[in-house]
């Protein structure tokens, strides 16, 4: 008994230890950027200007434009596409060796590395199609690599919704698609949208699939009537420049100072998605 206690408390200890070490590490990255970036490039006119060597100004407008961008588009893109693939697997499609198939098909490309996605996203989207370096192009690619989660997150969530939801639905005489529509879907909204936030996440946070694809721009929207010509000019996001900073131009100030933006997303993201389970749990529980 005294052995038994003595393990118990030994795994406690170790258990307890190793998250303190992830809560180190974190703290001492988040410290260690923040010191380096608020103390050298980051201002209001880092964070509103673009760089111009004949102005002699440094910002990242440009690029935090481009992100945006890249965000929304893939997003347009990627949701419908993956809800609606997730909902036919799950809802629709019988088990079989083409269910199976496509989810081999989806755990596949989900550990692909992005720089891959890159290569194909350039010589197909770019050279193929003929849209070159641009917003567009690695927009398209970045569908592919987000696609997946979406997908597989959207499926757990539907599995998550007890079977007598579909049952009483079905005996109440709704069709199938208003069964969906209006009892499936948001009974696993919290799920959706979760795995859509952490698809934001990636798309932020890749920089090799893009330097392939999107280019390094740092232009800014000239006005509404280049807000869809923009698309198909070359853009770069935040962490393009952030690689290119410490790399080709050797500007860490730069580099840092787009990392503190990058720490600030990430966090909202984070934030946004407790909050949003919050709000679900709340929403279920009345």
């Amino acid at each position: 008994m005294k052995n038994r206690r003595t393990g118990e408390i030994f795994l406690y200890g170790l258990i307890y230890f190793c998250a303190a070490i992830s809560v180190v590490l974190l703290v001492g990255i988040i410290a260690y950027v923040l010191y380096q970036g608020l103390g050298t490039a980051l201002n209001w006119e880092f964070l509103t200007t673009v760089t111009s060597a004949l102005k002699g100004t440094k910002g990242i407008a440009g690029n935090i434009v481009n992100t945006l961008y890249i965000v929304v588009i893939t997003m347009l893109i990627a949701t419908p596409i993956g809800v609606g693939a997730a909902i036919y697997l799950n809802e629709y499609a019988k088990p079989g060796r083409l269910v199976s198939l496509i989810e081999f098909a989806t755990e596949t490309l989900s550990g692909i590395p992005s720089i891959i996605f890159g290569l194909f996203g350039m010589m197909f989207f770019g050279q193929t199609l003929g849209l070159k370096y641009s917003l567009l192009t690695g927009s398209f690619t970045l569908t592919l690599l987000v696609l997946p989660l979406i997908t597989r997150n959207t499926q757990e969530a539907l599995k998550t919704v007890p079977d007598s939801y579909r049952h009483g639905a079905i005996g109440l005489g709704a069709g199938k698609w208003y069964t969906i529509r209006t009892i499936l879907l948001p009974s696993s909204m919290l799920g959706i949208i979760t795995g859509v936030i952490l698809a934001i996440g990636r798309i932020v946070g890749e920089s090799a699939a893009l330097i392939f694809t999107a280019g390094s721009g740092k232009a800014m929207l000239k006005g509404l009537s280049h807000f869809f010509p923009k698309m198909l000019e070359s853009g770069g996001t935040l962490t393009v420049q952030l690689y290119l900073a410490a790399t080709a131009e050797a500007d860490f100030d730069t580099a840092f100072g787009t990392a503190v933006v990058l720490l600030v997303i990430v966090f909202i993201i984070n934030i946004l998605t407790k909050l949003l389970a919050r709000k679900m749990d709340v929403n279920r529980e009345r």
